[in-house]
């Protein structure tokens, strides 16, 4: 029987060292304050704003959101974009999304401060990622992901990782965090020949392709880690969720395994929190 890597158990850990960092920044003057900016209201954009919303203010940190209606012109979007980028009360600043399809959502994130994108969004934070510049925000299920590995000192120096998936948003960003703990990462996806094989052969498979249940027992082996970062409808038992790993399957043959719900999606918004409070410091020039 595996382990259980707790998603909730990491949270709760950061979240009170966000607590208190944000105790130390009040303490300076400094109130860590998040602007949402939100197109429409598509109910799971709305509903991840009530989860971010009730995470900050659990913490300490103020939100504001800006919508704008679902037939906003480009011009309005980015001229809105800009104008809370350059506020100063604000210290980060969330863009939820896919936006419309009428809408140039590249442009509209370009408007965004690099200082201020705590999830990733510009090509400005995603560079610093990419060349271990720590001034930079990786996108923060990447991160969630190393708050795992790091919370159950599960070795990454020297040790090989296959990152099942290339996305922007996960695949490649967590690539490059784990070079930086000096593990040996292989990057494997759809065209990749003897997948099965090459799973099996890393000491730490990271599932991130959005498939559900697609890693069943043949990936793995006994002695690994496996983080699940998927999170699909479950198409055996319905209104259920499940990863991109076959957790019944999986979880009797590896030694440490991550659940779906309960995993890395638990420590994403507590990363959020994290981000937003080290953004309002380094804005103010303080070292936490």
């Amino acid at each position: 029987m595996a382990t259980i890597l707790s998603g909730k158990e990491v949270a709760a850990v950061l979240k009170e060292q966000n607590k208190n960092n944000v105790l130390a920044l009040k303490a300076q003057g400094v109130m860590p304050k998040l602007g949402l900016i939100r197109v429409g209201a598509r109910p799971d954009d709305v509903y991840y704003e009530g989860s971010i919303k009730k995470n900050c203010a659990d913490t300490g940190i103020e939100c504001e959101t800006v919508e704008l209606p679902e037939m906003v012109e480009q011009q309005i979007l980015e001229k809105t974009v800009k104008e809370i980028s350059q506020r100063q009360d604000i210290s980060a600043i969330f863009f939820f999304s896919p936006l419309p399809k009428h809408l140039d959502e590249k442009a509209a994130r370009a408007h965004i401060a690099v200082a201020k994108d705590v999830d990733s969004l510009t090509l400005g934070s995603a560079a610093k990622v990419f060349v271990g510049d720590s001034s930079g925000f990786a996108p923060c299920t990447p991160v969630a992901v190393m708050e795992i590995l790091k919370y159950y000192q599960i070795p990454l120096k020297g040790k090989r990782v296959t990152m099942l998936g290339r996305s922007l948003v996960v695949g490649k960003p967590l690539t490059m965090l784990l070079l930086g703990e000096n593990a040996t990462v292989t990057v494997c996806h759809s065209r990749t020949e003897e997948l099965p094989k090459v799973c099996r052969e890393a000491e730490v498979l990271i599932a991130a392709v959005g498939r559900a249940k697609m890693v069943k027992a043949e990936y793995v082996r006994a002695g690994q880690v496996v983080i699940d970062v998927g999170i699909n409808a479950d198409p055996d038992r319905e209104g259920k969720m499940c990863g991109d790993v076959d957790f019944e399957a999986v979880e009797p043959i590896v030694d440490a395994i991550t659940p779906v719900p309960g995993g890395v999606g638990s420590v994403t918004t507590a990363v959020l929190c994290k981000h937003i409070i080290q953004a309002a410091a380094a804005n103010a020039g303080i070292n936490l």
